[in-house]
């Protein structure tokens, strides 16, 4: 059984690396802000997932999950996000609340369980926050999406999921009115002016490029969401 320092690295070089294009190493000083550790500390650890075979690691390159280590990181990942929902689901616990929880239960949580929780929320796609599930055979379905920061005046849109689970950034969306499923309206993008404004409802709300770039959108059919 992996330990609880090597599933969070696992988890941690999976969820960057998905940022990244397909196939490119996740880079030493990446991994170490991260984890809140020094680079140093990040160099033992690759060496100690590499004989494990759960990860290669490059100097001067970075680190790539292999197979293994990426069966590994998506069991983890897969504990995380149904946790969350179950947390939302059951505890009624807001978004920007349930993503620490479920990291502290995540490594302890048994595979019955997250079976049993995966069968009881009628087995989930995404989570609290717009995240894919992967599923019990290891796939995952990656959610559709385009941050709001690169939509064009005039786009109906449907947020779909938020890309930074800092609880004062998911609070600021709640205020804003930008939670999950939440629809508006695109009025102005002004990369000039560093922002994008959003009809939410009857109000406008400006909201800064680096965030609206963490929120993903789908098209908006006005005529399908009152139906």
């Amino acid at each position: 059984m992996a330990s609880l320092t090597v599933e969070n690295y696992v988890k941690t070089i999976a969820l960057i690396a998905a940022r990244h294009a397909p196939g490119s190493a996740v880079a030493t000083g990446e991994l170490a802000q991260a984890l809140s550790v020094s680079p140093g500390t990040v160099t033992g650890m690759l060496k100690t997932l590499s004989e494990a075979s759960l990860a290669t690691y490059t100097p001067y390159e970075g680190a790539r999950l292999t197979e293994a280590g990426q069966r590994l990181a998506l069991n983890i990942i897969r504990r995380h996000r149904l946790l969350e929902l179950f947390l939302a689901e059951t505890l009624k616990m807001s978004w920007d609340e349930v993503h620490e929880e479920a990291e502290h239960m995540e490594h302890a949580a048994s595979e019955r369980l997250i079976d049993r929780i995966d069968n009881y929320l009628g087995y989930p796609a995404v989570d609290p926050h717009g995240d894919p599930i992967p599923r019990a055979d290891g796939s995952l379905a990656e959610t559709e999406g385009t941050p709001l920061a690169r939509c064009r005046p005039g786009q109906p849109f449907r947020v779909v999921r938020v890309m930074d689970q800092d609880p004062a950034f998911l609070r600021y969306l709640s205020e804003c009115g930008l939670d999950l499923h939440a629809t508006g309206e695109l009025l102005e993008n002004r990369p000039e002016a560093g922002a994008v404004v959003c009809r939410l409802g009857q109000r406008s709300v400006a909201l800064g490029l680096t965030a609206a770039g963490k929120v993903l959108v789908v098209p908006d059919d006005p005529m399908s969401s009152s139906s």
